[in-house]
């Protein structure tokens, strides 16, 4: 849906500005005389001044003024930011695909489809931009996470990086998945067996380009597709973002302190039933080299704009200010989150008819 690029050019134009929400600075105007304010005030005595205050105004009123206009202000603000927060946990949200960039488009439909189960859902050339999308996923885009793999017109190596870890797979038979990757040629890092320190039946393959799968054993699920792990430098700082930016659960984290890393899963939903962020710490290692390959998640949002407004509130980097793109109209906006990685929100009925 997004032109996905090998350096860090883009062709998109500018959009519209940003939404902005009303009232944050309602009491930022300076008092150039103390004697100015009185009780007539919109704002009740009761909220500006407590007993404590109403002794130090007979000693030293503008100190008193301004530090009391200085909380209204404050208050104003918080309420104004957690009116946007509030608003993030109520939007319908959901991944709709991840975003990377392959070397050989035909190659890796040939791999994802006959190794791994997946179904080539539509597949758009642009010729005039020199640039190929395929979605590939294990159901319709309007109800699954998918992939959406990018092929720019000559370039056939990309670096993955050391933050991107890997796609998690729920597969029924760990064990006869592997086989068929073997018996296509296909690389296998991990053989079969129980993770460590549990029961799960895992195992870990390369895709003809180098990224990592995980392949879960599990009982029938609506979202095969389950998991995009990424390396964080500070776990609970990235918790933090993705639960209040994002709106996502933290649905569990686990540490494992005998290998020195800690995992948290974020979500929207159970991970049995929907596709999840998982996030690594690895113990003492704070910054990861990213590539060049990985690109991003995008998610669905009812509204852009609040979407880019909560982003900004939570610390995040908006990249792309929330508009329409050039040409079909829907509306997105782009951010990074404290560790750098991308993401892109996209309205949701924008995104339901770009599918139709």
């Amino acid at each position: 849906m997004v032109r996905i690029l090998p350096m860090a050019s883009s062709t998109i134009r500018p959009s519209i500005s940003a939404f902005r929400f009303s009232g944050a600075t309602r009491f930022g105007v300076p008092v150039s005389s103390p004697q100015r304010l009185c009780f007539r005030s919109v704002v009740p005595q009761s909220q500006l001044f407590n007993l404590k205050s109403f002794k130090l105004l007979r000693g030293d009123k503008k100190s008193i003024i301004v530090t009391s206009m200085g909380n209204a202000a404050q208050a104003s603000t918080a309420s104004t930011e957690e009116n946007v927060l509030q608003w993030v946990k109520q939007d319908k949200r959901r991944m709709l695909h991840v975003v990377y960039r392959v070397g050989d488009m035909d190659r890796t439909i040939k791999f994802y489809t006959e190794c791994l189960g997946m179904k080539l859902l539509r597949k758009r050339d642009i010729p005039e931009e020199r640039y190929t999308n395929a979605f590939l996923g294990y159901g319709p885009e309007d109800s699954h996470f998918v992939v959406e793999l990018t092929y720019n017109y000559g370039v056939d190596k990309y670096d993955i990086g050391s933050g991107f870890g890997h796609f998690g797979i729920a597969v029924d038979d760990v064990a006869k998945t592997v086989e068929l990757v073997k018996a296509k040629g296909g690389t296998v890092t991990r053989e079969p067996g129980p993770v460590k320190g549990g029961k799960t039946v895992i195992a870990f393959i390369e895709d003809p380009d180098g990224y990592k799968f995980e392949l879960l054993e599990r009982g029938p699920t609506p979202e095969p597709l389950c998991q995009v792990m990424l390396r964080v430098g500070d776990l609970d700082r990235a918790i933090n973002f993705y639960e209040k930016a994002f709106g996502m659960e933290l649905l569990r984290k686990r540490d494992n302190a005998e290998y020195k890393y800690t995992i948290a899963m974020m979500g929207y939903g159970p991970e049995d039933k929907n596709a999840v962020l998982e996030l690594t710490y690895n113990y003492g290692v704070t910054e990861y080299d990213k590539g060049n390959a990985y690109a991003q998640i995008a998610i669905g949002t009812d509204d852009v704009y609040k979407t880019a407004e909560a982003i900004k509130l939570c610390g995040g980097k908006i990249t792309r200010e929330p508009g329409p793109l050039p040409g079909i109209s829907t509306k997105i906006t782009a951010c990074l989150d404290p560790d750098g990685w991308k993401s892109v929100f996209v309205d949701n009925l924008d995104f339901l008819k770009e599918l139709e």
